[in-house]
């Protein structure tokens, strides 16, 4: 077999299985993505340090469920000190960042799993930016929640005002406060440290 022949062969091989991989996803017109199939059901999460992203992931993989992870356009900063001063910074002047991207067929969910930490006692400036960039009237939404011990604060009562015509469901929360532990530890380590 010439290398002609081997190469239309290969291609020929590979065709089915990336018309199905493309089949699977929907491409946003920033290049984002969400896994999309024949489901009526969306997660949609904002994660920062990975524990809704593991929240997210077991919901979708377990109701076969579709895949959107939210992001703000300009991501926030990887320090975990810089980021609770942008996001007091954005909760406080009422700001919200733009998207990096958006649902593109939200209309063909009937139920919308929405998962985000709670950052400053409240939803995170960038879920306030996603409820508002969606309508979610007469969509049931079924919200997932980490904390850092503080609770649901303000975020429920922050769906309900940004999302009024949707059923929202009681939420499942969980605390998830390793990344604040650990810098606390690391602290109490270096502090006992330095006065040796």
């Amino acid at each position: 077999m010439n290398a002609k022949n081997d190469l239309s062969r290969r291609i020929m091989l590979a065709a089915p299985a990336m018309l199905s991989l493309a089949a699977g996803t929907t491409a946003c017109a920033d290049g984002a993505e969400t896994q999309r199939g024949a489901s009526n059901t969306l997660v949609a999460y904002f994660t920062r340090s990975g524990n809704t992203r593991v929240i997210a992931g077991t919901i979708q993989r377990m109701l076969g469920a579709d895949l959107f992870e939210i992001r703000a356009a300009q991501p926030y900063p990887e320090d975990y000190e810089a980021t609770v001063e942008q996001a007091r910074r954005e909760r406080d002047g009422g700001r919200e960042p733009a998207l990096a991207s958006t649902v593109p067929e939200i209309a063909a969910y009937d139920t919308v799993f929405l998962g985000f930490p709670i950052w400053g006692e409240t939803a995170p400036p960038v879920i306030r930016a996603f409820l508002r960039a969606h309508d979610l009237a007469g969509k049931t939404v079924r919200p997932f929640i980490t904390h850092g011990g503080y609770g649901l604060g303000s975020s429920l009562v922050v769906l309900k005002d940004l999302a009024p015509s949707a059923k929202i469901e009681p939420p499942f929360s969980m605390e998830a406060d390793q990344e604040r532990r650990t810098l606390n530890q690391v602290r109490s380590w270096l502090g006992a440290a330095q006065t040796r």
